[in-house]
């Protein structure tokens, strides 16, 4: 009899033991996301931002847990916010201006894209500033903050998170000072990710010589993210694709890093014209360490319909594998580092201080 008791004991505290294991984990990822438009063609490397499915926003300039039910939010850096350093807006709204998936359009254009914007900022930015610019063509507003999708295509590139690692991000994030350095070589979006993921990944993510000219890129914050996750398998990523909504923009086109840019654009033509051995020097670089596959064949698509579903649910690698393509490192993810204490986690927060301040 009291071996049947210590059984069941064993097999209750082992269940309890699972679902608890289950629930510690979340989903963060980063979204990067494709060049578009007139700024896009003369500076084709993309947009970085960052998704937390555990941190939701307060305010957009402040954290907190998410609530059940709550779909998380996404997190970067941006210029011309009224001096704010970052922004944090809930994932509906930041891919589609909407606050429900129901009411996401299938096609869209310039003044439904409009109202949809001016809406939720009257509803929920206006904290932000009555004067924030909604921005213009050579200049960003707050209009850069909503409706993600309807601008571009973007790549999820997901993966497991841990309490102590997200709480760390809030404490760190409400504490120090939101204030703008923006610049667009050394303190970019890509930046931000690099300092971002530097507190869930320890000295992972720097600057890169090759082949970005000591910038950070988002295909280079991408690629380091993958090479990492093969290392790492416990960490799960995953990467899915969510299109762009057509009918407001040109169709986006792929991120390139410096050397790609310089080389595979009409860049190309003025630098072999003024120098055609840096030309070839610029080439080569991207031939030897920008020539890489980051997305699956056939990634698995994102939409409106299965959009809580995909980022929420337990990790698709073993469906979705990064490996694909020779040149792909493999999309089995982490383990150790993701698995960290709080005090661990801390660890990467020393860069963050130094941004912010």
């Amino acid at each position: 009899m009291h071996g049947k008791r210590t059984t069941a004991f064993a097999f209750m505290a082992l269940t309890f033991f699972s679902v608890c294991c289950a629930r510690s984990h979340a989903q963060a990822a980063l979204l990067m996301e494709e060049p578009y438009g007139f700024f896009g063609t003369i500076n084709p490397t993309g947009h970085d931002a960052i998704y937390f499915e555990r941190i939701c926003a307060q305010t957009p300039v402040m954290l907190r847990r998410c609530e059940p039910g709550e779909l998380g939010a996404v997190i970067a850096r941006y210029q011309g916010i009224d001096g704010y350093d970052w922004v944090a807006i809930p994932l509906v709204p930041y891919l589609y201006s909407v606050e429900s998936t129901a009411d996401i359009p299938a096609h869209v254009n310039h003044d439904s894209v409009t109202q949809m914007r001016k809406r939720y900022h009257e509803a929920h930015l206006l904290s932000l500033g009555e004067n924030l610019s909604p921005g213009n063509m050579f200049h960003t507003g707050w209009t850069q903050l909503l409706g993600a999708a309807y601008e571009r295509r973007i790549y999820v590139f997901r993966f497991d998170t841990t309490p102590a690692q997200d709480d760390a991000l809030i404490a760190r994030m409400n504490s120090g000072k939101n204030r703008s350095h923006f610049q667009l070589l050394y303190n970019n979006c890509a930046d931000f990710a690099r300092v971002v993921f530097n507190m869930y990944f320890p000295r992972t993510f720097r600057r890169s010589i090759l082949p970005d000219a000591g910038m950070t890129t988002p295909k280079q914050i991408a690629y380091k993210l993958v090479r990492f996750a093969r290392k790492h398998p416990e960490m799960q990523l995953t990467v899915i694709e969510i299109p762009q909504v057509p009918g407001y923009r040109h169709m986006s086109h792929a991120n390139k890093c410096i050397a790609e840019s310089l080389t595979t654009t009409v860049y190309a033509v003025p630098i072999v014209l003024i120098n055609p051995y840096l030309a070839a020097g610029l080439f080569v670089d991207y031939l030897a360490h920008g020539h890489f596959r980051l997305v699956p064949r056939h990634a698995q698509v994102l939409g409106p319909d299965n959009l809580p579903a995909l980022l929420t649910a337990p990790a698709l690698a073993a469906q979705n594998p990064v490996s694909e393509g020779a040149q792909v490192p493999s999309a089995a993810a982490s383990g150790s580092a993701i698995t960290q204490s709080a005090e661990t986690a801390k660890s990467g927060l020393l860069e963050m201080k130094a941004t912010h301040e």
